[in-house]
């Protein structure tokens, strides 16, 4: 028992020796949190000349040898020509024949509710590819349906459409518009009861938000809307964005693919020119059109792509880009 204390008393003597060799003062890692009182302050640097002088340190010096001074300048910050509105909308779009549900909301989005629907349903999904945006549905013992998932013309919106096909790749299925019609109504009414309440996105889906259906260019100082669409779309889109904008056209040539619109002080309370506040005294930034601005919208269509061009004929291109603009936010 005797042994045992000499035995613990001289190991607690070992232990309190290595912590003083390792962290004392003189150890392998002395604590250095007061050398700061052990600094010292060097007198000035003796310069070989008396014409210069050290008022502080600056260890990044600009570089100005041989630039020449340059005076402020007044930069005018870029003018934002485009945007696009909000809203919630879920619709059933026809066109002809041709019939899709649409979205305000990404494809990412969409394709997990479109996915949800068919789920809840009776009807089994066969395969889904996220990044084509195409499922294949089984609706009966002889008929299947391809869903495809797309993004519109609008930001942040998605088209859905729909067709069917027979099991038996040797019969060839002749596409119902009223089946069609209807089933794409279902997917209306769950998705406006879904899409407000539903915050998941698909991260496999995210490709499809790119892919986007209009694009911005700029030629020649001509700012150009290009639509993926053909022309008989694209005529219909920049139709109903004008009757969304309360856009009243004077003329149109749609063999040649042309709506001529104007402006004028007596239709000012009426005009469909207010959503830029003309002659509003409160606003006096606001852009100013003459007492007679025409534009000209020509739609101009090409390897299933159609482009949009504004001109003024009696203004500057400036007013032209705020109606590009006014078009761009209402397309749909």
């Amino acid at each position: 028992m005797k042994y045992l204390k000499h035995s613990s008393f001289l190991f607690l003597l070992i232990v309190i020796s290595s912590c003083s060799y390792i962290s004392g003062p003189d150890g392998m890692f002395p604590d250095t949190k007061d050398k700061f009182f052990d600094e010292k302050l060097y007198s000035d640097l003796k310069l070989p000349s008396t014409d210069v002088a050290i008022n502080k340190d600056d260890h990044y010096p600009p570089i100005s040898d041989g630039i020449p001074t340059a005076d402020v300048q007044d930069i005018p910050a870029p003018r934002q020509i485009f945007s696009s509105g909000e809203s919630n909308e879920v619709q059933l779009r026809r066109l002809g024949e041709l019939m899709w549900v649409y979205v305000e909301t990404l494809p990412s989005t969409s394709w997990p509710i479109t996915k949800n629907y068919f789920e809840a349903s009776s009807m089994s999904i066969l395969d889904a590819d996220p990044d084509a945006g195409i499922m294949h549905v089984q609706y009966s013992d002889t008929l299947n349906l391809k869903i495809t998932i797309e993004h519109g013309i609008k930001e942040a919106s998605t088209e859905i459409f729909m067709s069917s096909y027979n099991i038996d790749e040797s019969k060839s299925a002749k596409q119902d518009p009223e089946f069609i019609q209807q089933e794409l109504s279902k997917i209306v009414q769950f998705f406006a009861s879904s899409a407000s309440s539903f915050s998941g996105t698909s991260l496999a889906a995210q490709n499809l938000n790119d892919r986007k259906k209009a694009k911005i260019f700029n030629v020649n100082d001509q700012v150009i809307i290009q639509l993926n669409l053909g022309f008989d779309r694209a005529w219909s889109a920049v139709s109903r964005a004008l009757k969304a904008g309360n856009i009243t056209s004077n003329d149109i040539d749609r063999d040649n693919g042309i709506f001529l619109v104007s402006y004028s002080v007596e239709s000012e309370s009426k005009s469909w020119f207010s959503f830029l506040n003309f002659n509003d005294e409160e606003i006096n930034d606001s852009l100013l059109l003459g007492e007679s601005a025409e534009f000209r919208i020509m739609l101009e269509s090409k390897n299933d792509k159609t482009n949009i061009i504004v001109e003024s004929l009696e203004g500057t291109q400036e007013e032209a880009d705020v109606l590009l603009s006014k078009i761009n936010e209402l397309l749909s």
